[in-house]
């Protein structure tokens, strides 16, 4: 065999050798293993989903530190809210609207979409407050102080589940009140005595919470009180069905519940 031949074999053994370990190594860049199955720790073995989550206006601040909380554990994962009254969020799922999870301040409210989603799950309860502005300036400390008609009262409108509410624990007491404008969601009413455009109204006690600076809140006992309770469900035809059942369930886990309870939420 001559010397030149023999140069040869040894130089393609020494390629084949050092390109054994480089094949072994390119599932880092596809994203595969040298046997064509997900490499360990690649970006396409974790979880991707965008999530539209339609949710109660009075989880407004909650959401948006839960939604961070869950997408830091769930690399991959993006959740996009939309919040606004239940009443208008039961409205778009039921003409269609692209959503996952739908979450709503009352049960009456969910039922109404029951055919458009899955199961629902309680992962929070609240309960009503008087709002009022900072320093309560009226000296509003008891619901019937809401019946003086020289107090600019504002609620919740009737179709809104803290309007309801409010409607409910008012009626039982025998309270009639005049507001001087009933608002779409709770979080329009609490703006409005931020504002100083209403001198009281009546929102959960999670929202007068998130206001604590701007504004005063007077507490009603739970005997002349409504309980608040907050449905979740994954919305049919979700294409991230998995995911959103994920999101939902999580919501209801240690890590989700401690979240929504450092807001000021009720135990479901």
């Amino acid at each position: 065999m001559s010397l030149t031949l023999t140069r040869r074999r040894t130089a393609a053994v020494l390629t084949a050798a050092l390109l054994v370990p480089l094949a072994a190594c390119s599932g880092d860049d596809t994203g595969k293993g040298a046997d064509g199955s997900p490499a360990s720790g690649s970006a396409s073995a974790a979880p991707r989903a965008n999530l539209t989550v339609l949710a109660a206006a009075s989880l407004t601040d909650v959401f948006k530190t839960a939604g961070a909380a869950y997408e830091k554990a769930h690399p991959g994962t993006k959740l996009t809210f939309s919040f606004a009254g239940s009443q208008e969020l039961v409205a778009q799922v039921s003409q269609g609207s692209p959503a996952d999870v739908l979450v709503t301040a009352d049960t009456k409210s969910m039922d109404k979409v029951r055919a458009d989603t899955g199961t629902p799950a309680i992962i929070a309860k609240n309960r009503l407050v008087i709002v009022t502005g900072e320093g309560n300036p009226f000296e509003v400390d008891d619901l019937r102080d809401l019946a003086d008609t020289k107090l600019k009262v504002v609620l919740a409108a009737p179709e809104v589940p803290a309007g309801k509410y409010s409607e409910q624990i008012l009626d039982e007491q025998g309270i009639t009140v005049k507001p001087v404008s009933q608002e779409p969601n709770v979080r329009a009413v609490l703006s409005k005595v931020e504002l100083g455009e209403a001198d009281a109204g009546l929102v959960y006690k999670t929202d007068a919470e998130s206001a604590k600076d701007k504004v005063d809140a007077v507490e009603i006992p739970d005997d002349r009180n409504a309980i608040a309770q907050y449905p979740a469900a994954t919305v049919e035809g979700s294409k991230n069905a998995e995911a959103a059942a994920a999101f939902v369930a999580w919501l209801s886990s240690p890590e989700g519940q401690k979240i929504l309870q450092d807001a000021g939420f009720q135990k479901p």
